[in-house]
């Protein structure tokens, strides 16, 4: 049985959010953790913390509210473990009308889908952020 880690790490956080919990913790990995820091830079959640119990890793990811409302709208995966989708610099998208953010797998790591127009990288488009 082979689980899409990213996927339930989204799931995970979006689980979290509607029953109005401050933090979600999580199997890590540095995957994990690359796209938990893009989503704190980008204010969409708070603090991020890895830590050990025994020889297993996890990540704990703070949420953030506003008036009660999440600062995560939505999450929603876009390449999936059965059909990857990979995406030219020329074809990085503009998620909401600038309101979001594209996550993209590049060669310099995971990247908003901004920075890597900036860097003039393509790669595999991971998720959206809204």
């Amino acid at each position: 049985m082979n689980i899409d880690q990213i996927a339930d790490m989204l799931t995970r956080i979006r689980n979290a959010q509607q029953a109005r919990q401050m933090e979600v913790v999580m199997p890590s990995s540095k995957f994990k953790v690359a796209l938990a820091e893009i989503l704190n830079k980008n204010n969409y959640v708070g603090d991020v913390a890895t830590f050990s119990e025994g020889n297993k890793q996890f990540l704990k990811i703070r949420l953030k509210y506003s008036d009660g409302k999440p600062a995560i709208r939505g999450l929603k995966k876009v390449s999936k473990q059965g059909q990857r989708i990979y995406i030219g610099k020329d074809e990085l998208p503009i998620v909401k009308n600038g309101y979001g953010i594209a996550v993209i797998s590049t060669s310099k790591g995971l990247l908003t889908g901004r920075e890597a127009y900036k860097n003039g990288l393509g790669g595999e488009y991971i998720c959206e952020v809204w």
